[in-house]
């Protein structure tokens, strides 16, 4: 059975191409920028090993990039500042790729959700809401993102179980934790550093955005049921319709048979990967744990993997052909990734970010009180194309907003919220977020696709949270 399967964590070729496209024209429009932009830079200054803008010190000065430096600014950037975090996001990619693809072939992977399956066959609707649920709460108040790329996978095999497709599993894992870590009720990494950047005693006002935090979740849930009905019902309406895909898990739900080799190999799997997950959550109060997390969770991920696979019964020979079949697989999402990050390393080296936010920040001058806040909100969605990291941009931008907030007559707490709003959202719907291109490519699905069907929550959501900050600055929030 194992060996007609399919591979599902791969990246796709015709997503791969289009993935490159896409951020192809991303690299040149930034690269046009450095000739059409005036170079110029604020002063910064280091606090506690944090770099912060000095608000009111921008000059110009001389700017611009060699074309020879642009065209190899994927590996360039490598060597950049704040390129370790990148490095370890491939590292984590790779050990993910390896690990899914030898538990798919050994067979551990469609044992788990045909037991999933089986336990709620009748109740496949209170599995969407509670794993949408546990997803936006590692989000919301773990400030988990990165950390969950390998749980995704496992939910969107999950959906496909029972009876949905990929985009429903993308749908109750990524985009939940994307959206609660964007609702940031206690997210360290967001909401954290930016109150205490602005002298806010960290986490208050935390009403606000627990009202959030429910108004978004009862939207996802809104827009995944019915999708997952119609898509139950009628699969070929599904715009990843894949008569193969389908046809194999309706095959493995019908072969499925008691494996007690299995049945270990998920204790082993569960238990392990448990412990991740509770490192995860004590990362949000162990400083220490918070530096090293990302490797850790591939660290524990990789044991997690190899040790459920031996246990099935697979060979330790077949086991590393298998790690290093995945890990060819998830190489062109390794390309993607540096693609998106020479963005950044284009706009820092040719000098026009620092340019592009003193730029905002004259915008703001003598406009009402609103109009100020949904500025702020539109900056950090700007800013979030190139700078994915939250708590990276919040001292870039914060010592800016704080100024720009006092002058407007807007309190500091609504521009932490606007900020935090602008940062999150956009993470699972920008081509040049690492952490979508990866989910994106395990599971083999095009950027244009993913576009267009989230795209209309994504409109939702804007929406809803541009409402919910002028109703913030109505009550003087």
């Amino acid at each position: 059975m194992e060996k007609q399967s399919k591979r599902v964590f791969n990246v796709g070729t015709r997503s791969f191409i289009a993935a490159l496209i896409i951020l192809f024209l991303l690299m040149a429009l930034t690269y046009a920028l450095t000739f059409l932009m005036p170079a110029g830079e604020y002063q910064r200054v280091i606090t506690d090993g944090k770099e912060s803008i000095v608000s009111g010190t921008y000059q110009s000065v001389e700017g611009g990039l060699p074309f020879w430096k642009w065209l190899l600014s994927p590996f360039l950037a490598l060597g950049a500042t704040g390129s370790g975090t990148v490095i370890a996001i491939i590292a984590f990619l790779l050990v993910i790729g390896g690990a899914f693809n030898a538990m798919d072939e050994c067979g551990v992977l469609a044992y788990m959700f045909n037991r999933v399956y089986r336990k709620f066959e009748t109740r496949k609707y209170q599995l969407l809401l509670l794993v949408t649920l546990f997803f936006m709460g590692l989000g919301a108040f773990v400030g988990s993102f990165e950390e969950c790329v390998p749980l995704v996978p496992i939910a969107v095999a999950l959906a496909y179980s029972l009876g949905w497709d990929a985009l429903v599993g993308l749908g109750m894992s990524l985009l939940a934790v994307g959206f609660g870590f964007s609702t940031g009720v206690v997210n360290p990494f967001t909401v954290g550093v930016a109150q205490q950047l602005v002298g806010l005693p960290m986490f208050s006002g935390i009403w606000m955005r627990l009202l959030t935090f429910v108004l978004i979740y009862g939207l996802l849930i809104a827009f995944l049921v019915p999708y997952a009905k119609k898509i139950e019902k009628t699969p070929t309406k599904s715009m990843i319709y894949d008569p193969a895909m389908s046809q194999r898990w309706a095959t493995l739900r019908v072969d499925y048979v008691e494996d007690k080799r299995k049945d270990r190999a998920l204790i082993w799997f569960g238990a392990v990967l448990g412990t991740g997950i509770l490192l995860i959550l004590c990362s949000s109060f162990v400083p220490f744990l918070q530096d090293i997390i990302m490797p850790l969770i591939a660290v524990i991920f990789l044991v997690a993997g190899t040790i459920s696979s031996i246990v099935s019964g697979m060979r330790w020979r077949d086991y590393f052909k298998s790690f290093g079949k995945g890990i060819v697989n998830i190489l062109p999402a390794v390309l993607l990734i540096l693609m998106a990050n020479s963005i950044r390393f284009t706009m820092t080296e040719s000098k026009i970010l620092d340019t592009i936010l003193f730029q905002t920040v004259k915008l703001t001058q003598n406009a009402p009180s609103g109009v100020v806040v949904l500025m702020i909100y539109a900056l950090a969605l700007v800013l979030e194309l190139f700078i994915s990291s939250g708590s990276a941009k919040a001292f870039l931008l914060m010592p800016l907003i704080a100024p720009i907030a006092d002058l407007s007559g807007i309190s500091r707490q609504i521009a932490v919220l606007a900020y935090a709003f602008g940062d999150g959202f956009s993470n699972v719907f920008y081509p040049t977020n690492p952490v979508l291109l990866i989910s994106l490519g395990i599971v083999g699905i095009g950027y244009g696709k993913w576009f267009k069907w989230s795209g209309k929550i994504q409109i939702a959501v804007l929406a809803l949270t541009c409402g919910l900050l002028l109703f913030a600055n109505a009550i003087g929030y």
